[in-house]
């Protein structure tokens, strides 16, 4: 019985979230700026600029300190007022939206992250719509309200016309870009104010009084006035919060603030915190899984190959679903039915790692991956092992012929192209009379990464040639299959027969000629 109510006490410490956006919306400073607050870092970094050379926390990938962009999800875990924080921040650039995708089945809650001047963008739907689908709860944060941007009202309103989700503003604006004065929290109707020296100050109303003189003192009478008519506005004819609807999320509660310098992110993480989920249960193939389950379960979202390059470690992330994960432990592989020792777990902080002894559900273990796992592993604490189910894979739409330029350096060729395929960010291709390595992206700017990181990480300098081929088919048999001279058909990593097809046309063309042959 102590057990079972340490192991409560412990998921109810937990959130687990990622933060989305598009690029440049301002995700990776509002991660920073979260970190700094908690004392998880002394000095909060940027993307970086022409002018700065301090770099984000999360972006600890060469490349990604080079470009100003997040290349790779990244996992940081750390305490925040007592509660046991696990933030996974995602890339916000499309060709990296298939690691992004898988990332966000280990999460409980989502914090979107939306430009005050550019309202709802592209990358923004398709991830809303990843998180939508499988009812995750989702917070908003307007973020820019220090520059100049559109009204708060059109901003709400393309949030439930283009998302289709109920909006709640938590807060409201004072102002905007030059004239942003702070901004007034609905809850629990307290005046945040706001200026440039960055010197926060706050004011509590005395039972919503708006006459009080040391608000007319702080607030120019205009924006006091028009702030008062709003709130009066809100409260009688918008939305009330919804609990149930937020946590089932059909409901997003919006912040509005600025992540850069850092206004109205203490009030948001106040919020966040009492009304995101604690770690939630997962269906699986067996049934129901709750994370006060006693009995250990965990699946693998990513793998991470050479994060410590001088030891060329791989690493596979675990999200802990139930029980309790104990250093050393003995777990069963659901894919291998083979048992393995967890002998060394590890939690994150970026690219910085240390040995742990145990983790609760929500928390993200790295486990030292000698080949043993595979992108969707369902591990176990029992025999008696079910699965959580395949993350969502995706067909690519970019592909290209690599060698290595220098054919003394096939061996490191192999073995790179190997690793980095096994992370789940390209698919290797094999064409059977050449031997030809054809590699297929959803993105590619995944190319671009490929050859910096087979050149910095494994010594080999690429030779690409991209091919006009936009879409990747798997077939059931590779026998009697004729395809024209624009087409491939090779196999692919564990040695499934696959058509690379050059255009839609030629997949059509395909189907109507080999109507036997299963495709998929």
């Amino acid at each position: 019985m102590r057990k079972s109510s340490q192991l409560e006490e412990e998921i109810n410490k937990r959130k687990t979230f990622a933060i989305i956006s598009h690029p440049d919306a301002g995700k990776t400073t509002l991660t920073e700026k979260i970190l700094f607050l908690s004392g998880a870092i002394r000095s909060a970094g940027t993307v970086k600029s022409k002018k700065s050379d301090k770099y984000a926390t999360s972006d600890w990938m060469e490349m990604e300190k080079q470009r100003g962009i997040s290349i790779t999800s990244s996992v940081m875990q750390f305490t925040y007022q007592d509660n046991k924080i696990n933030i996974l921040d995602t890339p916000g650039h499309q060709d990296f939206s298939e690691d992004t995708y898988r990332t966000l089945m280990a999460v409980d809650s989502v914090v979107m992250i939306i430009d005050a001047a550019k309202g709802v963008e592209a990358q923004t739907k398709k991830l809303f719509k990843v998180c939508s689908d499988r009812g995750i709860p989702i917070f908003t944060f307007i973020n820019k309200m220090d520059r100049q941007g559109r009204e708060p009202f059109e901003l709400l309103e393309e949030i439930e016309e283009v998302l289709g989700i109920q909006s709640f503003p938590m807060n409201w604006p004072i102002g905007m870009g030059h004239s942003f004065q702070g901004v007034y929290d609905r809850v629990v109707e307290k005046v945040h104010l706001y200026n440039e020296q960055k010197e926060h100050q706050s004011y509590q109303l005395d039972k919503g009084n708006w006459n009080e003189d040391i608000l007319k003192d702080l607030i120019e009478p205009e924006q006091l006035l028009e702030l008062q008519e709003t709130i009066t506005l809100l409260n009688e004819a918008g939305d009330s919060m919804d609990l149930q609807a937020i946590k089932q999320g059909k409901q997003t509660p919006v912040f509005f603030g600025s992540a850069i310098s850092s206004f109205g992110i203490p009030s948001f993480m106040e919020h966040f915190l009492e009304l995101a989920p604690e770690p939630q249960g997962r269906d699986s193939n067996n049934g129901f899984i709750h994370p006060s389950n006693r009995d250990f379960s965990g699946f693998v979202f990513k793998i991470q190959a050479n994060m410590n390059p001088a030891h060329r470690d791989r690493i596979a992330f675990m999200r802990v679903c139930s029980g309790k994960f104990i250093k050393g432990m003995e777990a069963w592989n659901d894919r291998t039915a083979k048992s393995v020792k967890l002998a060394q777990g590890q939690q994150f902080f970026a690219a910085s790692r240390g040995n742990i002894d145990e983790a609760f559900p929500g928390d993200i273990v790295g486990l030292y991956d000698p080949g043993l796992y595979q992108i969707g592993d369902t591990l176990c604490g029992t025999k008696n092992t079910f699965s959580f189910g395949k993350l969502p894979h995706f067909p690519p739409e970019h592909f290209a012929k690599v060698r290595a330029k220098n054919a003394m350096k096939q061996k490191h060729f192999y073995k790179g192209v190997s690793q980095l395929a096994e992370e789940g960010a390209v698919q290797v291709y094999k064409t059977d009379k050449m031997e030809e390595t054809i590699l297929g992206v959803v993105g590619v700017l995944q190319f671009e990464v490929f050859e910096h990181r087979l050149k910095t990480e494994y010594g080999v300098d690429l030779d690409i040639q991209p091919l006009p081929h936009s879409c990747a088919r798997w077939v059931s048999e590779d026998k009697n299959i004729k395809i024209d001279n624009q087409n491939y058909l090779v196999h692919d990593q564990v040695g499934n027969p696959v058509i690379i097809f050059e255009n839609d046309f030629s997949l059509r063309w395909f189907k109507d000629k080999n109507p036997d042959i299963e495709i998929y």
